[in-house]
């Protein structure tokens, strides 16, 4: 996590700093009796805020405004991401979020893959929907096999492998009569000679898929190896229909707070 929450001022205001890019020296220097403690009681006004605080900060120190993700995409991903990683879906060892957001036409980068320990955006790019989700944009979503549609939620990535596209990546749907049945319509990351600029310009489109996330073929590769074992990736879309359980912010702030507070008597403890 790139922001720990460190110390309750005399105001109760939650303040936020990064143990990736701060002066170990610094937590040295916070009074022992304004932490965090278990027994300490906010206000669940309070905890929102902070949280909402938190997000904010990571979102403007990625430049993700600058990237054109939306805020309120990005705050789902990163509620969901938070839930996922606390409930031990996650690789530990790679603090990645890829986001992909369908409520933009295939024409734009679509795409973000951001490291939320470094607190930047590492990869930008294309990606092509489903060809029965629509053509420019992605209007329609399905759970179905052979419905050629792509699906909106959470997946956690599992391994690579080679087929007829190439290097590919096999991803774990879980969000009920959204995308769990992704695993066996066999809806993997893979690189698409249709999925380029040249073919924007040509078409005023990408091309589409089977209802995979296809991605640049000059890109494909890398991305794969990135985001590959058990990272985060989402899908949103501007579609009220879609609801999610790790869309629950109660449930992210709440351990979110039990991180703080553990990492906390770690810093004690030096």
């Amino acid at each position: 996590m790139n922001r720990i929450i460190l110390a309750l001022a005399s105001l109760s205001i939650l303040s936020f700093v990064s143990p990736a890019t701060s002066d170990p020296s610094n937590y040295r220097r916070i009074p022992a009796s304004t932490l965090v403690t278990e027994n300490t009681s906010l206000s669940t006004t309070k905890k929102d805020a902070s949280f909402d605080n938190f997000l904010e900060e990571l979102y403007d120190d990625a430049d993700l405004k600058q990237a054109k993700l939306s805020y309120d995409v990005f705050k789902r991903a990163a509620i969901g991401y938070y839930n996922l990683k606390n409930q031990g879906k996650l690789n530990k060892n790679k603090e990645l979020l890829t986001v992909i957001d369908f409520a933009k036409p295939s024409s734009e980068k679509r795409l973000w893959i951001i490291d939320l320990n470094k607190k930047k955006v590492l990869y930008h790019s294309l990606v092509a929907h489903g060809r029965g989700s629509g053509n420019e944009k992605a209007l329609q979503f399905s759970n179905v096999e052979n419905s050629h549609m792509s699906s909106l939620g959470f997946y956690v990535t599992k391994n690579t492998y080679v087929g007829k596209h190439g290097l590919s990546l096999k991803m774990e749907g879980l969000d009920k009569n959204h995308n769990t049945n992704a695993y066996q319509r066999s809806i993997v990351v893979h690189g698409a000679d249709y999925v380029s600029e040249s073919f924007v310009k040509q078409h005023g489109r990408l091309g589409r898929s089977h209802g995979c996330p296809a991605l640049p073929a000059d890109i494909n590769a890398e991305v794969v190896q990135l985001i590959k074992d058990g990272t985060c990736l989402y899908i949103d879309a501007a579609h009220a229909k879609f609801q999610s359980a790790y869309l629950n912010p109660d449930k992210a702030i709440k351990n979110f707070e039990a991180e703080i507070i553990k990492r906390q008597a770690e810093i004690l403890a030096r």
